[in-house]
């Protein structure tokens, strides 16, 4: 993996000692890129995409699924004191009325909180052995099982795909790939949204296990793509043109075996850099799942819209900040390319823009109150900015200790992701049973104030230098 010079300590100065543009070695910059139509490293990001995009459409059933699970006929209590929740639509967009669904479990919005919570349990536990693995075995075959046997390992997803990042792709092009790549996410939320609600729709097998049953095949298939032709390594790649291997490893040191037989946890623990981008990464998952999670069930018990109908209004808050994400990421990289931005100023702009935006879509609709176009656009409006985390502390990791970036996401994506079990627990404390806009509104607060809160903490405290060292 790629070596920083030990000398190297400004955070101005490059992020590793292979991100310099200007190499001390003439052979070495005048290496040019493969002239194929088709590069291996985008194979290995496309199928990367498409692997994020079924980790997340497998997640996002359960949050749409659980409105069909529950039986809702049976959760509003006739003298609950709800004053402000908003009026119903006399009909919904196809003229018929809306019925409160009828599911087989009799669910209050505590237990629905901990189911929606319990999927992060496996996902934290396997995100530090996850990193670890995918340094030591390759990123490969971790992240293959990760989408393979999602939900257990999907927690090694990210963390295996950082160390893949930091071995096949040059840092002149990695914030661009890496939106790219994860930002199959949303897309994989903005399909599974309205392909799950139309299937929980049917009376077939019940109607909600269909969408379980379609993104589990969908899973299957691409890991036997994924084994096909995706490679740890430019170098253990057999088809890859000799080219597009060259250049990639005159950017980025090729993995040496034996290198990660030790990792400096007590460095780790002791870097407050590390620790800005756990809190800050701890407060944009609090603010994303409670988009991602709840978003299907304010809308339906608050907002009135048929979930399973309104498809594209459902996904459009998903949809934003995938499309947004790629713009801005290609703004980062070339600003970084010109030295218009330092790589330490450039990580806390675009954190910053990744933070504000949610943190404004919060507040909009909390002042746009029962008037659902304007909350929708709120959401998917300034919350597109979330893309340009892709640009902010998600590529951090590589410049703290470039031959632990996969331990090091682990164990910050870890830390963050506790708020995602805590997030849906904490939302189900706080309406258990009054479904009010009043709770809402403290529900979105909550998690504007605590998503800036962590950005302030990594303004503070965040490097763009290597400060984990052995």
């Amino acid at each position: 993996m790629e070596v920083l010079d030990p000398s190297v300590s400004r955070d101005d100065a490059p992020l590793t000692d292979h991100d310099s543009l200007q190499k001390a070695s003439t052979s070495t910059n005048d290496i040019e890129d493969s002239k194929a139509c088709i590069k291996s490293r985008q194979v290995f990001g496309f199928l990367g995409f498409m692997g994020f995009a079924l980790v997340y459409a497998m997640r996002v059933n359960l949050t749409v699924a659980i409105v069909s699970m529950v039986n809702q006929t049976n959760s509003v209590d006739p003298d609950d004191d709800v004053v402000d929740s908003c009026p119903y639509n006399n009909t919904n967009s196809n003229n018929s009325t809306i019925i409160p669904s009828k599911g087989e479990f009799n669910w209050d919005e505590k237990t629905q909180g901990l189911i929606l919570g319990a999927f992060f349990l496996g996902y934290v536990m396997t995100n530090v052995p996850g990193g670890r693995l995918a340094e030591k075995k390759g990123g490969k075959l971790i992240y293959g099982l990760g989408v393979f046997l999602t939900s257990v390992l999907t927690g090694v997803t990210y963390p295996s795909m950082h160390t893949m990042l930091a071995h096949w792709i040059p840092p002149c092009e990695r914030s661009k790939f890496a939106a790219l790549v994860y930002a199959g996410a949303n897309f994989g939320t903005v399909i599974s949204l309205p392909v799950a609600g139309y299937l929980c729709s049917l009376d077939l097998w019940g109607g909600w296990p269909l969408s379980f049953y379609l993104f589990g095949i969908l899973g299957m298939i691409w890991y036997v793509f994924w084994l096909l032709f995706v490679y740890d390594t430019p170098a253990q790649h057999p088809r890859i043109d000799p080219q597009e291997r060259a250049y990639i490893e005159s950017k980025v040191e090729p993995k040496h075996d034996g290198e990660n037989d030790s990792v400096p946890w007590l460095s780790i623990f002791t870097s407050l850099p590390m620790w800005a981008i756990a809190i800050t990464q701890c407060g944009q998952a609090w603010a994303f799942y409670t988009l991602l999670n709840e978003l299907p069930t304010y809308m339906d018990r608050i907002l009135h819209f048929d979930v399973q109908k309104d498809a594209f209004l459902s996904a459009l808050p998903y949809f934003t900040p995938w499309i947004l994400g790629l713009f801005l990421s290609a703004i980062a990289d070339a600003l970084l390319a010109r030295n218009i931005l330092s790589p330490l100023t450039s990580l806390k702009v675009w954190n910053t823009v990744s933070c504000l935006g949610p943190s404004l879509s919060f507040l909009g609709a909390i002042w746009a109150k029962c008037d659902r176009i304007t909350v929708m656009f709120m959401l998917s409006g300034f919350g597109a900015f979330y893309g340009a985390v892709y640009a902010g502390n998600q590529i951090n990791h590589i410049a703290l200790a470039p031959r632990y970036a996969g331990t090091l996401y682990g164990i910050t994506n870890s830390l963050a992701n506790t708020c995602g079990f805590l997030a849906p627990y904490i939302i189900g404390q706080i309406v258990n049973g009054h479904e009010s806009l009043e709770r809402w509104h403290t529900v979105f607060l909550i998690a504007a104030v605590i998503n800036m809160g962590g950005n302030c903490f990594y303004l503070i405290f965040a490097s763009a230098s290597e400060t984990i060292v052995e």
